[in-house]
């Protein structure tokens, strides 16, 4: 049986690292990815006319937080040894699980701007250190036309003054990220992890599909992205889950789940991109 130890330190480091990006193929099966996809749409069906419920990314783009335990396949992906390799080699072994929430660009989505998700923090600027990680697994065969996410590898590291929030390049820089761009196209089954502050954008949905992608959120013990997220469980839903992975979660604890009100509306996302 595969645990994190078969894992390489060395390859996961040098790739989030160096490329800022990593992935591993078929790491579930496809009808599992099927039963995490229904459980999006029923949320989506919750919370898509509820104010603050799904948040904007640009046109025909949304992202919805969700209550880990509205996600059957959550635990699963919580204990993949490769997910705990990535997240022990690189944030350490007091990693926090802080967000779960999925991105749909729908048919007509637009290119985004280029962007980080978040400002650089100093773990990164001065001590030249990754303390957090995101994790994307998509519910599609990705196709070139189902506007695939394109990232601009080994841009973890940049450095722009004076952008909004930290997060958007000017667009002097674009031809540097244009030229490095690599599109990537994730089928069923497949996990990715990033360092969020490689420089990326969501391209435009031609296609007449949605395409989901279910994202999980990781900080090391000094990050603070837990701050942003409301993470929230229910008694049972907690003692039920294996130490392993509850020793690892950023949670309140809540009697009956609670509406997830976002408010981390970003701009700069709903900005054209030319």
């Amino acid at each position: 049986m595969t645990g994190p130890a078969d894992y390489d330190v060395a390859e996961i480091m040098g790739g989030l690292y160096g490329l800022g990006i990593i992935g591993l193929k078929h790491a579930f099966a496809r009808d599992w990815v099927e039963r995490v996809a229904q459980d999006i749409w029923a949320i989506w069906d919750d919370v898509k006319d509820v104010p603050g419920g799904a948040l904007p990314r640009g046109p025909e783009r949304f992202y919805v937080e969700v209550h880990p335990e509205r996600i059957r396949g959550f635990p699963d992906i919580a204990i993949h040894p490769w997910f705990v390799a990535v997240c022990e080699a690189v944030l350490g072994p007091d990693y926090r699980i802080v967000e779960v929430g999925f991105d749909i660009p729908f048919p007509g989505a637009a290119d985004q701007p280029w962007h980080r998700d978040f400002a650089v923090p100093e773990a990164t600027t001065k001590g030249r250190r990754l303390n957090s990680l995101a994790f994307n697994l998509t519910m599609v065969d990705t196709r070139p036309e189902h506007g695939p996410f394109e990232i601009a590898p080994g841009t973890q590291w940049d450095q722009f003054e004076g952008c909004p929030k930290g997060m958007f390049p000017p667009r002097a820089l674009w031809p540097r990220y244009i030229a490095r761009a690599e599109q990537k196209l994730p089928q069923m089954g497949d996990i990715s992890a990033r360092s969020a502050l490689t420089v990326h954008r969501g391209t435009a949905n031609r296609s007449n599909e949605p395409r989901p992608v279910l994202v999980v959120g990781v900080d090391a013990p000094d990050a603070i992205n837990a701050h942003h997220h409301d993470l929230q469980v229910t008694p049972a839903y907690l003692d039920a889950l294996p130490p392993c992975i509850r020793d690892h979660l950023t949670y309140r604890v809540v009697k009956r789940l609670e509406p997830i009100i976002q408010a981390h509306t970003i701009q700069g996302l709903l900005e054209p991109a030319y």
